[in-house]
């Protein structure tokens, strides 16, 4: 057994997506397609007498992390490191409980393989309600298209060959659990029909066509969105709406060109990984 492992575990952004859930929280998920960034999450895990969050340094609630680490039967602090805004649709919480159950195997000899790991992190933002499909793009990497829901025993992956630049401003964060407790009935629905046509045209400008499509059909549009977008419009660029932050995300310099100072990252070309020394 090691003292310590540290995992590296990407961002991800959501264009758009269709909710399904089920009570076993391993078939439960979402269908759709999202980027996965270059800007990600750090996670160390460590042997400890009991269980310990930190994210930036700072002591936090974590029920994810929190759930991987019981369903790994071992207590352990766990410290992650992020430069990604927290709540605002980049897969913060996912990303922790993806990397715990990555270093954790290492460092407690567990002897799990990716895709039981991978099932657990999963099962554990569904229970959360934290999330439905961050963590299995995240497990992959690239521009994920998740064809059908749940963890890697049951779900289905395909993606669009790209890694293009990406360009994000965050003006604040949505609820997921809110919006996921809620109605779905239209969100799914609008998400079911961009699925459908992305996958009979996978590539990077259908993929932000969709999802500019979804925001707005599945009402989820704030008004310092819509009006981000618009401007990368105008200005000649391509951008989208982060599910589910107040996040505009742009390819190539969209953002720069309206006139915003955004962040500037990549389309991370593969999944997580367990760091070695």
């Amino acid at each position: 057994m090691s003292d310590d492992a540290t995992a590296f575990v990407p961002g991800h952004v959501t264009g758009f997506f269709s909710a399904h859930p089920d009570d076993d929280p391993s078939i439960a998920g979402s269908r759709g397609a999202g980027m996965t960034l270059s800007q990600g999450v750090t996670v160390t895990v460590e042997s400890a007498s009991e269980t310990r969050v930190r994210l930036n340094d700072e002591d936090v609630s974590m029920p994810p992390v929190e759930d991987v680490l019981d369903a790994l039967g071992v207590a352990a602090t766990v410290d992650a490191e992020t430069e990604l805004p927290l709540g605002a649709g980049f897969g913060v919480s996912g990303a922790m409980a993806l990397g715990t159950a990555l270093a954790a195997n290492s460092v407690f000899e567990t002897r799990r393989s990716e895709n039981e790991l991978i099932t657990l992190a999963h099962e554990a933002e569904v229970r959360a309600g934290t999330g439905l499909g961050d963590v299995v793009a995240q497990a992959r990497g690239g521009i994920p298209i998740r064809v059908e829901p749940g963890a890697p025993t049951h779900g289905t992956m395909d993606g669009i060959p790209a890694r293009p630049r990406i360009e994000y401003v965050a003006f604040g964060g949505l609820s997921t659990e809110e919006v996921l407790s809620g109605d779905t009935t239209a969100l799914t629905a609008a998400g079911e029909a961009a699925l459908e046509r992305i996958r009979e045209e996978p590539t990077l400008d259908r993929f932000m066509q969709e999802s500019r499509q979804f925001a707005r059909d599945a009402s989820l549009l704030t008004s310092r969105v819509e009006a981000a977008i618009n401007d990368v419009s105008d200005a000649g660029g391509s951008a989208a709406m982060a599910m589910l932050g107040e996040t505009v995300f742009a390819i190539g310099t969209g953002l720069s060109d309206a006139g915003y100072d955004p962040v500037v990252c990549r389309v991370h070309p593969a999944g997580a990984t367990l760091n070695h020394d």
